[in-house]
């Protein structure tokens, strides 16, 4: 180095626990374009090998491996981390899971209360809560993901051509005051229904198997799907999230209208997103508490 030169500044650290899907990935180009040093946490059987090569540094870890995790994260300094990405419920419930993916003692102590004692849920928010409570007893906090990805927050408006008529508008009424109330129970974020009659609840078995079931029920199509935040939605995790697998099991189903919630709901790749569902005929559009009659404007 000549007298004159500065030295190279280090990059900010920052965690990313990535599940499955193409959000994690998205994530961390955007992180690594913003000159964070990415270090990657990959849920095993969950995040894209791809990751490997995107981030500074990649660890792969079991779903219940939380000391592992934590460890990972202290030994290369981060202090800071986000979550992107689904994790597939249902697979906590297979036979010998847990036998595979043997929890080490950190996450035997955190999830005590909630899988011996039984004294508290394991519904959603109570798992992830204390998940990213374990974390910050070492120092480490998370921030909503979405704070460095903004632009992947829909916004209000009509995302494809086809509008909903004005009988799906009232099913989309309908669907939401069931989607909000299941959110504030922590059951689920969907609700497919026709002529203001409910098709399917959407439970552990994530949004597209709702679909699916929604399309069995009513083989005739033509069903509404909407799909919400909870009301009290913690942005660092759990975030309602749609791509092309979602409107995929739409047609599939059979489903017209796929209505979300603008300002809280990532859509991924939403360009490709709208060809997809002007190609279909599908209505796809985004709405807000207090305006969801209203024939939203293109977005």
């Amino acid at each position: 180095m000549s007298d004159t030169a500065q030295p190279t500044r280090p990059r900010e650290r920052i965690g990313l626990v990535a599940a499955w899907g193409r959000y994690p990935i998205i994530v961390a180009q955007e992180l690594r374009r913003q000159g964070y040093a990415v270090y990657c946490l990959g849920i095993k059987d969950h995040a894209d090998p791809a990751l490997r090569e995107m981030c500074h540094n990649y660890c792969e870890s079991g779903v219940a491996r939380l000391g592992s995790q934590i460890s990972y994260f202290r030994k290369h300094g981060v202090r800071r981390a986000v979550m992107a990405g689904k994790l597939h419920k249902t697979i906590l419930f297979r036979r010998f899971y847990w036998l595979r993916n043997l929890p080490d003692w950190r996450f035997v102590r955190t999830f005590y209360p909630h899988f011996i004692t039984r004294t508290k849920n394991r519904n959603d928010d109570a798992m992830l809560t204390a998940v990213v409570e374990a974390y910050a007893q070492d120092g480490i906090k998370f921030a909503p993901a979405t704070d460095y990805v903004p632009e992947l927050l829909v916004q209000y408006g009509q995302i494809s051509r086809r509008r909903p008529s004005r009988a799906q508008r009232q099913d989309v009424e309908f669907a939401w005051r069931l989607a909000k109330e299941i959110g504030r129970l922590d059951v689920g974020q969907c609700v497919a229904v026709h002529g203001r009659a409910v098709l399917a609840v959407e439970a552990v078995e994530g949004t597209d198997e709702c679909i699916r079931r929604a399309g069995r029920l009513c083989p005739r199509g033509g069903f509404t799907v909407v799909k919400v935040a909870k009301p009290q939605q913690d942005m660092r995790f759990d975030v309602p999230t749609i791509g092309l697998g979602t409107l995929e099991a739409m047609v599939e189903a059979g489903g017209s209208v796929l209505a979300i919630e603008a300002h809280k709901t990532i859509v991924i790749d939403q360009e490709e997103v709208a060809r997809f569902a002007d190609r279909h005929g599908l209505a796809l559009v985004a709405v807000e508490e207090g305006r969801l009659g209203e024939r939203s404007e293109a977005a």
